[in-house]
């Protein structure tokens, strides 16, 4: 047993706090929207012009013109705002933003993460993921615990381009949830059904006591 991508994307809506702008990266943290704790209002940003971005729209009702930034249809709310890259990033770049939920091929130890290519692949850009790591307070990473072959994504050091140094402060995969603290990685907890020695088997970083 292990989390699905919903479980995680509802998993990484628990780091949401009152008051709070997020930013959600492409892949499962655009499924937070969905799982947004009830009491807790929280601003959704899209680094390609939208604050305070809704769910998914209902199939049948979706407009093409309302896109995030994975290029997913989304909803607006009475209070979204648009504005240009310019602006956007000036959010970012300035601080604005609480946190960032992202996707990752790989994450080390000590916090640097990998998530924007793999050598001799075609890659469309690094879009706004180097802005974020650096500008946010927060970076929250969503991900499978291993790829498919079965190799952790969680390791000792990314051998993929990084996109940032030693910027992650959680870590949560379809097997737990894992904090970046002095000397490696904390576990905070363990998946439905997953044992934390089977955690610890999946991953390659060091984690400490």
């Amino acid at each position: 047993m292990a989390w699905d991508r919903n479980q995680m994307a509802a998993r990484a809506a628990q780091e949401l706090q009152d008051g709070w702008y997020v930013n959600l990266g492409i892949g499962i943290p655009t499924l937070v929207s969905n799982y947004i704790p009830e009491g807790v209002e929280v601003t959704l940003q899209s680094e390609n012009g939208m604050l305070g971005m809704g769910p998914f729209p209902i199939e049948g009702e979706e407009d093409a013109d309302l896109i995030n930034a994975g290029k997913q249809t989304i909803t607006e709310l009475p209070q979204t705002a648009y504005f240009d890259s310019a602006q956007s990033f000036a959010m970012i770049r300035g601080g604005k933003i609480a946190m960032a939920i992202l996707g990752a091929m790989e994450v080390a130890e000590n916090g640097d993460l990998a998530n924007w290519m793999i050598p001799g692949k075609l890659v469309k850009g690094m879009g706004g993921a180097m802005d974020l790591v650096a500008g946010v307070g927060r970076v929250v990473v969503v991900m499978d615990h291993t790829n498919k072959h079965g190799d952790s994504k969680v390791l000792k050091e990314c051998t993929l381009p990084l996109t940032g140094q030693k910027v992650v402060d959680r870590i949560i995969t379809n097997l737990g949830v894992l904090d970046v603290v002095e000397g490696g990685l904390k576990i905070v907890e363990c998946a439905d059904g997953v044992s934390e020695k089977e955690l610890r088997a999946s991953t390659l970083a060091t984690i400490v006591a």
